[in-house]
């Protein structure tokens, strides 16, 4: 048995496999209304394919599904096997609501009950 695959081969699978990881992730990062799908999430960045891609470079929103997780100012690192990494320069976790300039008291009630 032989495990030489032509180049056509080759290349094909390699597509398929791209295409899956593209089907098969929900993290994407936003630019100007327009969303990416990224590949990998690693510890100091993503990666994202290379085509149908603009460089991208400076504030960018990352969502996993239709939840919003940072806001990240990033810079291109590589290019490599058709995918592109990116590195952040400050990831900033995204807050369901407005930060509270107080500090809040552990024991205090949710809400208030109206007296009649």
């Amino acid at each position: 048995m032989t495990t030489y695959l032509s180049k056509e081969i080759q290349d094909g699978l390699a597509a398929a496999r791209a295409r899956a990881l593209r089907k098969s992730k929900r993290l994407r990062v936003m630019v100007d209304g327009v969303a990416y799908p990224i590949l990998r999430l690693e510890e100091h960045g993503f990666v994202v394919p290379l085509e149908d891609m603009p460089r991208l470079r400076g504030l960018v929103d990352v969502y996993d599904g239709a939840r919003h997780l940072w806001q990240c100012l990033i810079v291109a690192s590589a290019e490599e096997g058709g995918e592109m990494a990116y590195e952040f320069k400050r990831q900033t976790a995204a807050l369901d609501g407005p930060a509270a300039d107080f500090e809040r008291d552990p024991d205090a009630p949710k809400a208030l009950i109206p007296r009649f």
